[in-house]
């Protein structure tokens, strides 16, 4: 009888998280990219289920590890915050990520560039924006029936999957949160935390003070009673002056007999 040898186990996938290239090429592009994940982390803080990243490999395929991109910045509505090495789309319940930004540096090529539209659109982006801060040019792309199509004016250009908008002057762009107020940077973000810290401290003291004025005000009237006895008032009479109840005349002027 011949005995059948078992197949080798499938080798298994391996899913890098990381390409050994820097986050961004210079400072300006680095700034842009914390200061819209870190917004974004900001406006979405108190959904538990709003994934927002920065520079992470994004895996559409299993089993497919040559299938990867790492957007600058990207968002998940429908998946748990967390860390992650890398999202990959087959453990998130098949979703990919719906929006995407991208902040142009003077080493991108219109090359890797297109290459980055048809790989969004073919994944399933629902809307990608480029912004090159060196020149102040914004472009994006919204998905339709077709695919991604360009839209074509972006100022005041309102997000419809995160209600952001983006005001483009002539020499900046400017993103806005629903409520009207602009993204802010870190140092921006810091000054705001720092006075909202100092105000509530000046409320407490201040809240302080009116408890122990309230306080002294209370024992001062309490500490009449007794003088105002002394000098042939009735009970009545002090409870009406001082505004307290007979019966609490009564029990201070016991605890003082």
């Amino acid at each position: 009888m011949v005995s059948q040898i078992p197949s080798p186990d499938k080798a298994e996938v391996i899913y890098p998280d990381c390409d050994g290239q820097p986050v961004a090429n210079n400072t300006i592009q680095f700034r842009w990219i914390v200061e819209i994940q870190q917004n974004l982390d900001w406006l979405f803080a108190d959904d538990p289920n709003v994934f927002i990243a920065g520079d992470l490999f994004w895996y559409p395929v299993e089993g497919r590890n040559n299938i990867v991109t790492a957007p600058d910045v990207m968002v998940v509505l429908g998946r748990p915050k967390g860390d992650r090495l890398s999202y990959q789309q087959w453990k998130e319940a098949g979703i990919p990520p719906q929006v995407i930004f991208e902040i142009l540096s003077p080493s991108n090529t219109q090359d890797e560039m297109e290459k980055k539209l048809l790989f969004f659109d073919r994944y399933g982006v629902e809307e990608y924006y480029i912004y090159d801060p060196q020149t102040n040019n914004l472009r994006g792309w919204l998905r339709s029936s077709d695919g991604l199509d360009v839209i074509p004016q972006m100022a005041d250009w309102v997000s419809p999957r995160l209600k952001i908008r983006f005001v483009l002057s002539a020499n900046n762009l400017q993103l806005h949160r629903p409520d009207g107020v602009p993204f802010l940077t870190y140092k921006e973000i810091s000054q705001r935390m720092e006075e909202e810290r100092i105000r509530a401290e000046q409320e407490s003291q201040r809240a302080e003070q009116e408890r122990i004025r309230a306080e002294q005000a209370e024992q001062a009237r309490r500490d009449a009673i007794p003088r105002l006895l002394q000098m042939n008032l009735s009970i009545e009479q002090i409870a009406q002056a001082l505004g307290l109840s007979v019966e609490e005349v009564q029990a201070i002027a016991s605890r003082n007999s």
